[in-house]
């Protein structure tokens, strides 16, 4: 079963980027707990006023739900995520696993992160990964859209279809 774009049948974005259009996101947190309705209430509001709805990644080092979790739940409920994907919490492995896995359910937009510092957030003595930063993400994103992994081994069971970017900070 290979998908080219979610469930609900959302990848506006990707045209809408792909059109040259003036581009308008936000940013939900996901919950900080088991409970996504106040999550999906506040992207509620934004259905119809955004592209898309950007699912913050562990932002601040401050533990809430997966983004990859959360942004299932809100294309569930009709609206569009951007999947932010930080280097802080997890090694390339758990990083290609994940990113398989959305694209499997349809996430396909990614904004690669390298994450806030650990000790920034509400668990200071939590081991940080960086095992990759956004830049190696966005390399290793690439290849596995190309049908490979980080090491050049084939994605046996097909490539990824996923619409990346990254943030960019000038020096203003």
């Amino acid at each position: 079963m290979h998908h080219t774009h979610s469930p609900t049948g959302l990848n506006d974005f990707r045209k809408a980027v792909q059109a040259g259009e003036f581009l308008v996101t936000a940013e939900v947190a996901p919950p900080k707990g088991g409970d996504p309705a106040h999550m999906i209430q506040m992207a509620a509001t934004l259905k119809g006023r955004v592209h898309a709805v950007n699912v913050t990644d562990g932002s601040r080092a401050v533990l809430r739900m997966s983004s990859l979790m959360a942004s299932v739940i809100l294309s569930q409920n009709g609206i569009e995520p951007i999947c932010q994907v930080a280097c802080r919490d997890r090694n390339r492995i758990g990083l290609q696993a994940d990113l398989m896995g959305a694209h499997a359910l349809g996430i396909n937009n990614i904004l690669a992160l390298t994450g806030d510092p650990v000790k920034a957030g509400d668990h200071p003595d939590a081991k940080a990964v960086f095992d990759l930063e956004a830049v190696r993400l966005l390399q290793l994103i690439r290849k596995m859209n190309q049908g490979v992994d980080c090491n050049e081994k084939p994605l046996t069971d097909g490539a990824l279809d996923l619409f990346v970017g990254a943030a960019s900070r000038s020096a203003m």
